[in-house]
């Protein structure tokens, strides 16, 4: 019996919703939804720009995209004595809630490939991913994933991560705003050149002009802009 995935895409909203609404508001259920609504966008500009030539499904890249974040080691669980797999969660939860095994594994794959971090340890991996007709939909996760974290958003979601990070930290340990500027240098201003859709590259240019002209505000204002 086919699986509803009508039904299996608003079970997962509701997981989602359940699994992250804790979380600080750089990854919590607000921040997915805003990456389900860049991945349609960018899905409807690549449909319109290359309707020929590429096919995506689109319930692959909204289940995928509203569960890019679980899993996520930043969010773990603390440790109990029921083990949990961090690279299976998006499976299981899938299988349990009728979805065949070849689609769960296509969506676990998508979301265990999302991340700047996994794709910096094996750039070839993710572009063969892309390439394969199963997994291509994660170019549009990706680059959905990867607007939030830029432009307007983007700043906001630096502050409030590292802030977090300030909260949880060790005693003593001490949070400084440059550190967020720093971050804009070392991860979000190579974004844009990491983008794999050509609706994700036009997009991501805007947003990351306007990073970098926050930048350069602090700096001015900071006076190390010299």
């Amino acid at each position: 019996m086919a699986v509803d995935m009508q039904a299996l895409i608003k079970a997962m909203t509701v997981y989602m919703t359940t699994c992250m609404s804790g979380h600080d508001p750089s990854h919590n259920p607000t921040h997915v939804l805003r990456v389900v609504h860049l991945a349609h966008t960018i899905l409807e500009g690549e449909l319109s720009r290359h309707s020929t030539t590429t096919q995506y499904d689109r319930d692959i890249i909204t289940l995928a995209a509203t569960l890019h974040d679980i899993g996520d080691h930043k969010y773990l669980p603390e440790p109990t004595d029921t083990k949990i797999d961090p690279k299976q969660m998006v499976f299981n939860t899938l299988v349990a809630h009728g979805a065949d095994a070849s689609l769960a594994e296509r969506v676990q794959t998508i979301v265990s490939n999302v991340s700047y971090s996994n794709e910096i340890k094996n750039p070839a991996a993710v572009r063969a991913l892309i390439a394969d007709e199963r997994y291509r939909e994660l170019a549009v996760v990706q680059d959905a994933d990867r607007l939030d974290a830029i432009g307007a958003v983007g700043i906001a979601r630096t502050f409030t991560y590292l802030g977090s990070r300030q909260q949880k930290g060790a005693p003593g340990q001490r949070w400084e705003l440059d550190e967020s500027i720093e971050h804009f240098g070392e991860k979000l201003e190579k974004l844009e050149g990491m983008m794999k859709t050509d609706t994700g590259r036009e997009m991501a240019r805007e947003r990351t002009r306007r990073l970098r002209e926050f930048k350069t505000w602090w700096m001015e204002e900071t006076g190390n802009d010299n």
